[in-house]
């Protein structure tokens, strides 16, 4: 396994932070090496470090199948979540004061999952997910209980126009008064997307006003899309 911590430090965080504010969302290309994202797919079908199946049909989330991991995480989600956490709360503490929201979020991802507890949610919520022919995912937004922590990302597993085609990720923004604006990305094997969970700030005249952000996944027109959602926040059940 790569030192996926040291490849996180190296990372340009001041203008990934200047796209963060931006956009909302940023992608960081060829984090994780394929060695990596063929062991995270080939574990797919081990059940063991699963704590829960959703197939999406029968809740009405889409066509495809996601499978919530259980505690101890692999080493790696653990490296990836606990590390990158620490360059993205400074965000979100920016975003909630450009808001006008109180809650500011520690900075060390601990202290996060300690918050989580003590609120009744214990349960991890870092995720893979598989979509066939034809399998897609609603907009939503992933939130899981009353903390939570406003970014959130997915680590592409597998090609697009290679394993799999469609399948791309989108987003929507909703500003106030206005249409929806639709973005759609197609990440490579290894890239990593973070992006809001459900808000950013966005300045206008009178100041900084909240715009409402979901993501999901367009139709999977050919072959298999796998992919790794890593939630920071953790969830009651």
């Amino acid at each position: 396994m790569d030192n996926i911590i040291q490849k996180i430090e190296e990372i340009d965080w001041l203008t990934f932070t200047e796209a963060m504010h931006e956009n909302g969302y940023a992608i960081i290309p060829g984090l994780v090496s394929d060695s990596d994202c063929e062991k995270l797919k080939s574990a797919y079908d081990n059940p063991l470090p699963y704590r829960k199946t959703v197939v999406m049909e029968r809740h009405r989330f889409g066509m495809g199948v996601y499978k919530y991991f259980n505690y101890p995480l692999p080493e790696l989600i653990h490296n990836l979540r606990t590390t990158i956490y620490t360059k993205l709360a400074p965000i979100a503490n920016a975003w909630f004061k450009a808001l006008n929201i109180e809650t500011q979020f520690p900075l060390e991802h601990t202290k996060l999952l300690e918050l989580c507890h003590q609120n009744g949610q214990q349960k991890a919520t870092v995720l893979i997910l598989k979509y066939g022919r034809g399998g897609f995912n609603t907009l939503h937004q992933d939130l899981y209980g009353d903390v939570y922590f406003p970014i959130q990302m997915v680590l592409m597993l597998n090609e697009p126009d290679k394993d799999f085609t469609g399948g791309e990720f989108v987003l929507t923004q909703q500003v106030p008064r206005a249409q929806s604006k639709a973005i759609v990305l197609k990440p490579r094997k290894g890239d990593v997307v973070i992006f809001t969970t459900n808000l950013k700030p966005e300045k206008g005249i009178r100041g900084y006003y909240r715009v409402s952000m979901k993501h999901g996944v367009s139709e999977v027109k050919t072959g298999e899309r796998y992919a790794l959602g890593i939630i920071f926040h953790d969830a009651i059940s």
